[in-house]
């Protein structure tokens, strides 16, 4: 059966038990107060004028008229209220003698006739009501019985409801829910097994079909496919980076909320929208879609407002291929655009720089010092000084030389990073640019024995640079080729057109490098290990940043053991 009619048939028989309950009761009550109601009329009233007949007799004197006029009142109320059987005879007698006693006057035995028929007629009323209470209290309780039996029934029927209704509708809710459970923890197997024809049988069915269909779309590698499709997703999405995804054809495949924060677009306002189409009223979509050529310069950091300040990102463009199933050539399939935080990085660097510039600018005063009083004490006007006097001079003159480099060095570098750098880009002519390096670093080649040896071709064009950047470069990497290089050795320096530049070569016949440093001696404060650690690191990192502020380039060409050649080539 039915839940439904089940229900309807329990309620709807409880519902007429109530309704019949209340017929029975209703009844009962009209029953008794209808017996009450004719006692009450037909003799408790005549009680009341006898009553007051009796009274109106005992004051009756002669010719007092006012006393007979009030016994004749109640006798004629007393004459309309005739209900019981022999109570119309003794009122008519009543009336009987009580016409002789109006017409004789006062006579006692009248009097007393009188009386009885009045005791007469009230012996007839309490008899009644006597008898009428019978009855009354015969119906209350057949009242009582009928109600006792429909309320029996009624809570019976209602005691069953009680008890079967509730489990037949919550054990198998219960079980279901328990199902349901299974399934939620991929038990796809778990079934519903309810027998009964009603609304839960077709339930059982309904759920056991979307198991079996669960369990197939588990097993098949859709699923997979989909389970991994997510866990990517929350992956993305849980990235402190923005990330970005664009199909072949620059539709956004996806963003996480990092993206779409600093983009500022709801999600709805991307997915499955063309980036160029986007790039039309967001600059910042603009920027992050446009790839940087191959040939740019140095990329730059973006610098976008995030978090409530201004924010530094790395963009990075990974461009996407696969090669398909029984094919050799990749497919482009999409890009991935990645923007690396870095602003905690700069605001680093950003400290470093200015505490380096602050100290060396504070450094150089106190070396001029020093270099001064060495001045005096080489000074013969302030007094001979004896050879070991002389050496600790020298030293100390040694030493401040090299401190001055190092700030100097430090101070480029601050420049350069501040991007304060002041750069004075004209034609140069690459000859002198050589032999002011060269004779810059004379003086220290000789105290080592090691010549220096150029080569360069004739009639080269005029270079677009700044000649004393340029300069300082050529003589920071003859510097280096000085140092590293045996004592009576060779240092060659070269000078050639090559494809629209003028190339600068310093080769040495030092020691060499090794291949696993070689990309890395353009770092900052970078020394090769084992090398002697008579700098700072900052020089060749300063060389490439000025070289390349001018549009130029830098690099090394050195195996271990057999020297090294450093070059930098600058536009004609």
């Amino acid at each position: 059966m039915r839940i439904k009619t089940k229900l309807n048939l329990g309620v709807g028989l409880l519902f007429l038990m109530i309704i019949i309950l209340s017929l029975v009761s209703g009844y009962s009550v009209f029953l008794i107060k209808a017996d009450t109601e004719n006692i009450l009329k037909a003799n408790y009233n005549t009680l009341e004028y006898s009553r007051n007949m009796i009274l109106s007799l005992d004051e009756i004197q002669i010719n007092e008229d006012n006393k007979i006029h009030v016994f004749k009142e109640y006798l004629e109320k007393q004459t309309q209220n005739v209900t019981e059987p022999g109570e119309k005879e003794a009122t008519a007698n009543l009336e009987k003698n009580f016409a002789l006693l109006e017409k004789n006057g006062s006579n006692d035995a009248l009097k007393a006739q009188i009386r009885q028929d009045i005791f007469a007629i009230m012996k007839l009323n309490l008899d009644a009501i006597k008898q009428k209470s019978d009855i009354a209290k015969h119906t209350a309780e057949n009242a009582n019985l009928w109600i006792a039996i429909v309320g029996t029934l009624c809570f019976l029927i209602a005691f069953n409801l009680l008890v079967n209704l509730p489990n037949n509708i919550a054990n198998p809710i219960k079980e279901l829910t328990l199902s349901i459970k299974e399934i939620a923890n991929k038990n796809y197997s778990e079934r519903v097994h309810f027998t009964s024809h009603s609304e839960f049988g077709d339930l059982a069915k309904s759920f056991n079909t979307m198991a079996q269909k669960l369990q197939e779309y588990n097993d098949s590698n859709l699923y997979k496919l989909f389970f991994e499709k997510k866990r990517l997703e929350t992956l993305i999405n849980n990235m402190n980076d923005p990330i970005i995804g664009l199909d072949n054809e620059n539709i956004v495949l996806f963003a996480n909320d990092e993206a779409l924060k600093i983009i500022g677009l709801k999600l709805e306002d991307v997915i499955g929208k063309s980036a160029s189409e986007l790039a039309l009223s967001n600059d910042l979509i603009r920027s992050l879609i446009l790839k940087d050529g191959a040939d740019s310069a140095k990329k730059q950091p973006l610098k976008i407002f995030a978090h409530g300040k201004e924010s530094y990102f790395e963009k990075e463009i990974l461009n996407i291929t696969i090669v398909p199933t029984g094919e050799e050539k990749e497919i482009n399939i999409g890009d991935v655009i990645i923007l690396r935080n870095i602003t905690l990085f700069k605001e680093l660097d950003f400290a470093k720089t200015n505490f380096i510039a602050t100290v060396s600018h504070e450094l150089k005063t106190p070396i001029a010092s020093i270099k001064l009083s060495l001045q005096l004490l080489e000074n013969a006007k302030t007094g001979d000084m004896n050879d070991d006097q002389k050496q600790l001079v020298e030293s100390i003159k040694d030493d401040s030389q090299r401190l001055l480099k190092i700030t100097g060095e430090l101070l480029n570098l601050s420049q350069l990073e501040t991007g304060n750098i002041q750069l004075n880009i004209e034609k140069s002519n690459p000859h002198q640019i050589v032999n002011y390096a060269v004779e810059a670093v004379k003086v220290q080649a000789d105290q080592k024995q090691i010549q220096l040896l150029v080569d360069a071709d004739e009639n080269l064009n005029e270079v677009k640079a700044d000649s004393e950047k340029t300069g300082w470069v050529l003589i920071n990497y003859l510097s280096n080729a000085i140092r590293y290089s045996s004592e009576k050795s060779t240092i060659h320096i070269k000078l050639k057109k090559e494809n629209n530049q003028i190339v600068f070569q310093v080769i040495d016949t030092g020691k060499g490098i090794d291949t696993r440093y070689k990309d890395r001696v353009f770092d900052k404060y970078f020394q090769v290990p084992g090398s002697q650690k008579s700098g700072t690191g900052l020089g060749l990192a300063i060389s490439k940043e000025f070289i390349e502020a001018q549009n130029g380039s830098v690099g090394v060409e050195s195996n271990l053991g057999l020297g090294s050649t450093f070059w930098f080539s600058l536009k004609v």
